[in-house]
């Protein structure tokens, strides 16, 4: 009886088991939920000990410091060691057959669950502290992820341009966090919208579009990118 051949994984399963190496890895190193969300949230909590105790001022920019410090820690989030593949497993990947995009995809659905575990993690932080007015948390349902996964893609972009380089860490955030901030403004907008009655269908509309159009380029750019490293 012949044995049959091995099926070969299709390129969604192949980002999957890519996904899943680095979350392993992340958990043994703990650099997103162990070092980089405490930052975040003491980052939080020392606001309001430079701005006073103003409790309207500080629920007026609650929802607005909650953002910054998801997108400015964030990017640290997609740009950790653990995202930086060794040269020996980069030329693994490239002798096994991955597509550049597949591999890519993995990095950035990684990327995208870490983030969402970051958001909720300081987010009681923030309504702690803060004290932000809770009518709009049913968007935030929506929000979180979509900004997780626009964030996500952003930063394995710029970990993908920055891969090999010295200053990977400081160069890497020099160029996500500029085109994150359409991010930003609509997750704050979204807030303010529903804070005054009403829907913020065209903020969430712009972040659907943000996280579309860093897909796209990350997908079309995967190859040459793979060239530049």
């Amino acid at each position: 009886m012949t044995r049959p051949w091995p099926v070969t994984p299709g390129p969604l399963q192949q980002a999957l088991e890519l996904a899943r190496k680095d979350l392993l890895l992340e958990r043994r190193a703990g650099e997103a939920l162990l070092v980089t969300a405490p930052f975040g949230a003491v980052a939080l909590v020392l606001v309001p000990l430079a701005v006073g105790t103003d409790v309207p001022l500080l629920r007026s920019v609650g929802s607005g410091m909650y953002w910054v410090v998801v997108l400015l820690f964030g990017v640290l989030v997609t740009l950790r060691q653990s995202a930086a593949d060794p040269p020996p497993q980069v030329a693994l990947l490239r002798l096994a057959g991955i597509h550049p995009a597949v591999a890519l995809a993995g990095r950035a659905t990684a990327n995208a669950v870490l983030l969402l575990a970051f958001e909720l993690a300081v987010l009681p932080v923030a309504i702690i502290v803060y004290d932000p007015p809770l009518n709009s948390w049913p968007w935030l349902l929506v929000v979180l992820p979509l900004v997780a996964v626009g964030l996500a893609v952003l930063g394995t972009l710029a970990g993908a341009l920055t891969q090999g380089l010295a200053g990977r860490t400081t160069l890497g955030p020099l160029l996500a966090v500029p085109l994150a901030l359409p991010l930003l403004l609509s997750a704050t907008q979204v807030i303010e919208a529903t804070r005054y009655g009403r829907a913020p269908w065209n903020w969430l509309a712009l972040l659907a579009l943000v996280d579309v159009v860093a897909a796209l380029a990350v997908l079309l750019s995967a190859r040459s990118l793979e060239e530049v490293s």
